[in-house]
């Protein structure tokens, strides 16, 4: 993979000059390559990829909750069903109810019909994971999903009917996907970025982990330091931060750089 440093605003008084980290696939490397290094697609083409805090359950280890069964009880009498992107039916009336959804979730045409059928088109949806409430024959709601055999799903987006709010469907539709692909043989889910207090439902799977920008994390401890601190002022990188070294790397910067997921191969060339 080829990696661009793209500059963000800096903080002079600081001394703090960030970068967004892309990373852009090379011939032969699949995009399992780049989510199992802690990046996610920034592109619904899949031809370009940002490193990020991101979260992702590592199915193996996964085992339910007393909490997750609470919640699949909730919908015992919904089906989940994958259909691969090229055998669904991309109907007038699917598009007309995710983007009800959308209006009301997100914003008025905050996702527009323009950016809701690009995500139905492009190569990031792969796959689908349909809801059906067995009772009523109704569809009730669709994830969708970047696949890459039994190595990894992508859990991108959800759309589901909100008069179900009462049943709990969107935490029930995520807690369906960890058991769906689990059963599969699945070795990753992949749950998006966590960066908010109101992102923290993703990590309430055994098996979770969080990429902090060295390695795969599975501390939530420190994962809600790092939400902690991101809701204040930030005056110097987090690795400067002796309280987050001590906290997390026995207050040794060598421990972190030996726990790294990266290495860089050096161009001489003069």
């Amino acid at each position: 993979m080829k990696l661009l440093f793209s500059e963000s605003k800096s903080d002079y008084a600081h001394y703090i000059f960030p970068y967004a980290i892309w990373a852009i696939p090379e011939e032969g490397e699949s995009a399992g390559d780049f989510f199992l290094q802690g990046f996610l697609p920034s592109s619904r083409e899949m031809d370009r990829f940002y490193l990020c805090r991101n979260v992702r359950v590592d199915l193996r280890r996964h085992r339910p909750s007393s909490e997750n069964r609470r919640i699949l009880r909730k919908g015992e009498d919904i089906q989940a069903t994958l259909v691969a992107r090229a055998s669904f039916d991309y109907s007038a009336e699917r598009r007309q109810f995710y983007k009800t959804y959308a209006d009301i979730k997100f914003g008025k045409d905050i996702m527009t019909l323009e950016r809701l059928d690009a995500l139905f088109k492009g190569k990031i949806t792969s796959h689908l994971l349909v809801f059906t409430d067995l009772k009523s024959g109704k569809e009730v709601g669709t994830i969708t999903l970047f696949m890459e055999g039994d190595l990894l799903a992508y859990y991108y987006y959800a759309f589901y009917d909100l008069n179900y709010y009462s049943r709990n469907l969107g935490m029930f539709m995520m807690t369906s996907a960890v058991e769906f692909f689990k059963q599969r043989g699945c070795a990753f889910l992949y749950l998006g970025s966590c960066y908010k207090q109101n992102a923290l439902y993703k990590t309430q799977f055994a098996g979770v982990e969080f990429f902090n920008g060295v390695h795969w994390s599975e501390d939530m401890a420190e994962l809600k330091y790092l939400i902690q601190r991101d809701s204040g002022e930030v005056p110097q990188h987090l690795l400067e931060s002796e309280e987050y070294r001590k906290l997390f790397y026995q207050g040794d910067l060598a421990v972190a750089a030996e726990a790294s997921e990266f290495r860089v191969r050096l161009n001489r060339k003069v």
